[in-house]
């Protein structure tokens, strides 16, 4: 496709994610943004006008005709206006960019019927190609779970409360709005969410012409591994920070031994992440939220572990403000220490890697732990690992290593309390904790249980990777939330 430069000559990619109701959308933006943020470009998120101007009151059985069209001209008029804002800092980034519109100026003529449509067009001067096609680079559609998901279909959502039926009409309305762009992706639920997501990144990706490897491959895994070393900082020497955020490295001066290391460490981006529980009511809903960011400008999220529905656990996952992130924080389970990462993201032989780096203060047990976690299709010795990385074991079946048991302050199962003791594969309840741990003696046909403060929490265990379905955006801190359903 033609391709847009902002004014550093990097890229500028507009695209629009739409869909039916409970189509996945808000889930769908997190992904790609924490996505195309761990690959170093600027992302940018447009909010759904809709939602906001909806969420101040406006209930459309109280409206007549005439004021249901200026209300849907205004809305446009804003959308539009909102949407022109983050055109300009897009091309202004100093880093490729990518702009994700929550819904388009498309979306509104789903809402009319044709004629005022085509009257709204006429009396400012729109029409379809500039509104459609010239606008937005690519045009996503995410068909509503009331549409082959019915059973995840919820109204739980601020503003929205359509039935089923409704809901599949305005998913008809809304796809058809689209035809016509040249880029038009319509991404249904043949699969399960993860899969759902994955396809719609892909499609993304593809558009914009990335390789990554078969990290997007339906198929693909999280694996999971423990580094016992990377190169020490005083071996390799920082001497810049790129315009894009990327960090160079070069070889210090009388230092030959280090030339290797030199040679093969990739550019990398690095990210401050800060990840903190929040007290829910028992055990069966897990909540925390993270705060993600470079140089002192952050991106926040808040995550809700549900308990499983149809054997899929659910996670609702969303962006929320800072405001709203200081408001949760004083929420913060006290049973749990802050985990506090240094995040390091690379690309090495076309495969993308995430490096966790845990900071303290912290739990003994994350004293100088350090985990590497990529996905992919590969399995075994297949995947090859970074050679300048020291990796000790692979540990992705391995509950010690779960960010939930790293925070806990007391009742970690097994009862490690350090890092080497977990290493050691010492004997823990007549079980051993090795590489495939037992969990207080518990580990039965491919299910672990896990006893914490005498409650029994229990899951089925895939090779380390999360997936499922996903579908549903359920009511929030301020805009609306996408519901994953997980096998984990």
């Amino acid at each position: 496709m033609s391709q847009e430069f902002g004014h550093h000559d990097k890229q500028v990619y507009k695209l629009v994610l739409t869909g039916g109701p409970c189509g996945g959308k808000t889930t769908g933006q997190a992904r790609l943004c924490s996505f195309f943020e761990n690959l170093g470009w600027k992302v940018f998120r447009v909010p759904e006008c809709a939602s906001v101007l909806l969420g101040g009151g406006v209930k459309f059985q109280d409206l007549t005709q005439e004021d249901c069209y200026k209300f849907q001209e205004n809305l446009l008029k804003v959308m539009m206006q909102i949407e022109e804002t983050f055109f300009d800092l897009g091309h202004n980034s100093t880093k490729n960019c990518i702009i994700i519109c929550d819904r388009g100026t498309m979306d509104a003529s789903a809402y009319l019927e044709a004629q005022l449509w085509e009257k709204m067009k006429d009396e400012n001067s729109w029409n379809n190609v500039e509104l459609r096609d010239i606008r937005y680079n690519q045009v996503i559609h995410m068909v509503s779970a009331a549409k082959g998901a019915e059973v995840f279909y919820t109204t739980d959502h601020a503003v929205r409360a359509e039935a089923p039926e409704l809901a599949r009409r305005l998913d008809d309305f809304v796809a058809e709005a689209w035809v016509g762009h040249p880029y038009y992706d319509v991404i249904d639920n043949s699969t399960d969410f993860e899969g759902k997501v994955i396809r719609m990144i892909t499609a993304v990706c593809d558009r914009l012409g990335l390789d990554l490897g078969d990290r997007l491959h339906l198929n693909s895994k999280k694996r999971k591994f423990l580094v016992s070393r990377i190169p020490e900082m005083q071996e390799l020497c920082l001497v810049s920070t790129e315009t894009d955020g990327s960090q160079k490295l070069e070889l210090p001066e009388n230092r030959t031994d280090v030339c290797k290391l030199q040679n093969n460490f990739p550019s990398f981006q690095d990210f401050d992440v800060v990840h903190d529980y929040l007290a829910t009511p028992g055990h069966k809903n897990q909540a925390r939220i993270r705060r993600r960011g470079q140089n002192g400008t952050f991106t926040y999220t808040h995550t809700i572990r549900r308990p499983k529905i149809n054997q899929q656990r659910a996670e609702v996952k969303m962006h929320i403000s800072s405001r709203d992130y200081q408001i949760l924080l004083q929420q913060r389970d006290e049973k749990h220490y802050t985990i506090i990462k240094k995040r390091r993201c690379f690309l090495w032989n076309n495969q993308y890697f995430q490096m966790d780096i845990y900071k303290e203060p912290c739990h003994p047990r994350c004293k100088g732990l350090i985990l590497l976690e990529t996905y992919t299709t590969k399995t075994g010795d297949d995947l090859e690992l970074p050679d300048f990385l020291e990796i000790e074991k692979e540990v992705t079946n391995n509950l010690e290593y779960s960010m939930y048991n790293l925070s806990l302050k007391e009742g970690f199962y097994g009862k490690v309390t350090t890092k080497e003791e977990s290493l050691k594969g010492k004997l823990v309840n007549g079980t051993s904790n090795g590489e495939t741990p037992s969990v207080n003696g518990n580990y039965i046909n491919g299910k672990v249980n896990i006893l914490m403060n005498g409650d029994s929490l229990s899951g089925d265990t895939h090779n380390g990777h999360s997936c499922g379905k996903v579908y549903g955006e359920s009511n929030g801190i301020g805009s609306g939330r996408s519901a994953i359903f997980v096998d984990k």
